[in-house]
């Protein structure tokens, strides 16, 4: 029931992206894929707490190495992520994040950097992951590479509206991601097709430097690398606690809601 729902809204998205709809709805044509406002809870339970419970403990990284969603909580995650309490959520930590940066008295050096991950911090696939069960299914590597290999990845509206309001003051943006090198140019594209036009840096994994390193240990490297260069990591932004956790993470981090992969 819930992917012929999804694929009816689909087209309705496709519908909407295509110009017949506002151009706010233009603009953000990943929310009007929504299936009912709110977290949309069904009541389902998994190891006898509910789902709403179960999400909670992800994203307060008290439920760890998980590999996929409960299949009982898979209507609840769709909900949710296709819902208004997402977009409620993103909002209020980019709120929060904006109200910190604005207030800090940086020096105007041209060295201050904010740190944003891209897969569900800047970008959506949240297309895909409504076609493959919200994260209850397991990870296809190749599948999901296929997807991001379109390239036609949607900002996500909350995180884009902060990029802006950093850049207009003077901060410069550094996305940092576990995609592999492989991906730049597809990645650079998507991010320009987006909105995101400019940044100071765009880095990707190097698969051989990095060989075998969790999330965090080679965020947490490349993160050291732009200290050394001198650059003042003023905040830094993920879904992942692994985008925000380990060394040289900056002067403050700020987690976005994404309780449909765990990476370590």
């Amino acid at each position: 029931m819930m992917k012929t729902l999804v694929a009816l809204l689909l087209l309705v998205a496709s519908f909407i992206a295509s110009g017949h709809g506002s151009s706010e709805e233009a603009a953000y044509q990943i929310y009007p894929l929504r299936l009912k406002s709110g977290a949309g809870s069904d009541g389902a339970t998994v190891q006898g707490i509910t789902c709403a419970s179960w999400r909670l403990g992800v994203e307060a990284h008290n439920i760890i190495e998980w590999t996929t969603v409960p299949t009982e909580c898979e209507n609840y995650v769709g909900n949710y992520m296709l819902g208004q309490q997402y977009r409620q959520d993103s909002k209020a930590v980019n709120r929060e994040a904006y109200l910190y940066v604005r207030a800090l008295p940086l020096p105007k050096d041209g060295r201050n950097v904010w740190v944003f991950d891209i897969d569900e911090t800047s970008l959506s696939n949240l297309p895909y992951y409504a076609q493959n069960g919200f994260g209850a299914e397991p990870y296809n590597s190749t599948k999901f590479n296929a997807w991001v290999e379109t390239g036609a990845a949607p900002a996500l509206p909350e995180t884009q509206k902060l990029y802006n309001k950093l850049l207009n003051l003077g901060i410069k943006i550094v996305f940092l991601t576990g995609r592999p090198i492989s991906q730049t140019e597809v990645t650079s594209s998507n991010l320009k097709k987006a909105g995101y036009q400019t940044w100071l840096k765009l880095i990707l994994k190097n698969t051989t430097e990095y060989s075998g390193a969790t999330a965090m240990v080679y965020k947490s490297a490349e993160r050291e690398k732009l200290e050394k260069e001198g650059y003042r990591i003023v905040g830094n932004i993920g879904d992942q606690w692994s985008d925000i956790l380990g060394t040289s993470t900056g002067r403050r981090t700020f987690k976005l809601p994404d309780p449909m992969y765990y990476l370590s």
